[in-house]
């Protein structure tokens, strides 16, 4: 069964669009639902909104839109923040139940804001605590009973390299330590099932594949045997037992609802629930094969026709999530005379071409064009033209 749905994004004519895995696109029905909140919920119902809108609601309703998509049960994932929260969320969190252990271990592939976020954690705590960070193939090797938390990234922005999720967890777990898997690159990529990987902590971003759109909120993953014992380190009045009680003293709520930190913003909440339309009935695992097909020729094609780049992904599609990456020294300028012809990926320094394959949108003939293109600019050195030498603020 095809699990393409073309006719669902607003996508512009002439526009091969290779990265959904940094922005997902829009789809057709957010324009309309931002519309009608801003005219009608907002414009029209002003604050009673918050109750007749159900906008209060939002962050628990969207998180058990998702949940399914990450192999989670209902009442496990909450709506909110950004990523960089919810990493700092789930790491103090993690900490605690395991306050005799000082080891926080990571690896090299993982996001920089991950690191980020765990070192000013750590710094903040002074308590002795050790970032440990190693080569992604060396977690497994690397775990002990020294080991609170283990933080990663399940696929390399950079490589789409794909860490096995269940034999990691098992691993860490059997020397007594937490997990915390970052899916930013993985929700809505690959098949995912945070019940049967039994992990205790998942987080993610929503505007990449889930398509949520620039800004949107991140998610929390509990495992629901955890929730009650979890003290929140961000003790925000939306997280409270009775918010509207208004208690000079906190209590967090019974269920993951005390994942909430402040008001949920309402506008992208909106948005990503009406993109989420979108995931109505697709199979992941239909989707997964589709994605694998596409990197293959895609890969295939490059590798025939472009002999400058240098596969910098694993070539098992079982190790790799769902972008390809090719290297070459002038990777930047390439990308951007690649997006000036319409192929739109892009670069990660210091010489990563990026492509996400995003079967929802894309076909075997768009990947076919885009390397038709990319031919061209490399055959001709099309990338040397100055207006590509200028390196912009995002790349």
């Amino acid at each position: 069964m095809s699990v393409l749905r073309k006719e669902l994004f607003d996508l512009p004519p002439g526009v091969i669009y290779l990265d959904g895995n940094s922005l997902g696109p829009l789809t057709k029905q957010v324009a309309a639902r931002l519309t009608q909140l801003v005219t009608d919920e907002w414009g029209n119902g002003l604050i009673r909104s918050w109750n007749k809108a159900g906008w209060m609601a939002q962050p628990q309703r969207v998180g058990d839109m998702i949940a399914p998509l990450l192999g989670a049960p209902a009442a496990s994932v909450m709506l909110g923040d950004t990523l960089s929260i919810k990493v700092y969320q789930a790491l103090s969190a993690a900490l605690e139940l395991r306050p005799e252990r000082r080891v926080v271990l990571t690896d090299s592939g993982n996001f920089p804001t991950d690191l980020y976020m765990a070192q000013g954690l750590l710094q903040s705590l002074d308590r002795g605590y050790e970032l440990r960070i190693v080569a992604p193939e060396q977690v497994s090797a690397a775990l002990d009973e020294r080991v609170a938390a283990v933080l990663l990234t399940q696929v390399d922005y950079r490589t789409g390299r794909l860490h096995d999720m269940q034999a990691i967890t098992q691993r860490a777990q059997a020397v007594g330590a937490v997990t915390i898997w970052d899916l930013a690159h993985s929700a809505g990529a690959i098949p995912l099932a945070l019940e049967q990987a039994h992990c205790e902590f998942a987080v993610g971003c929503t505007y990449k594949y889930l398509n949520g759109g620039p800004g949107a909120p991140a998610f929390i993953y509990v495992r629901p045997d955890l929730i009650e014992r979890v003290r929140p380190c961000l003790a925000g009045w939306l997280g409270h037992a009775a918010p509207f009680a208004f208690d000079p003293d906190y209590r967090p709520a019974a269920s993951i609802e005390r994942m909430r930190v402040g008001t949920p913003p309402v506008l992208q909440l909106a948005a990503l629930e009406a993109a989420l339309a979108v995931w109505t009935d697709v199979d992941m695992q239909a989707l997964r094969r589709a994605s694998v097909a596409l990197a293959e020729r895609f890969i295939a094609e490059v590798e025939a026709r472009c002999p400058a780049l240098t596969l910098a992904s694993p070539r098992d599609p079982e190790q790799r999530g769902s972008q390809v990456s090719f290297s070459f020294d002038q990777g930047y300028a390439v990308m951007q005379a690649l997006i000036a012809r319409g192929v739109i990926g892009d670069f990660r320094a210091p010489d990563i071409m990026r492509f996400g394959f995003t079967p929802l949108y894309l076909d075997e003939g768009d990947i076919v064009a885009a390397v038709d293109a990319l031919q061209v600019i490399l055959d001709g050195e099309l990338w040397r033209a100055p207006e590509y030498q200028v390196t912009q603020a995002v790349t």
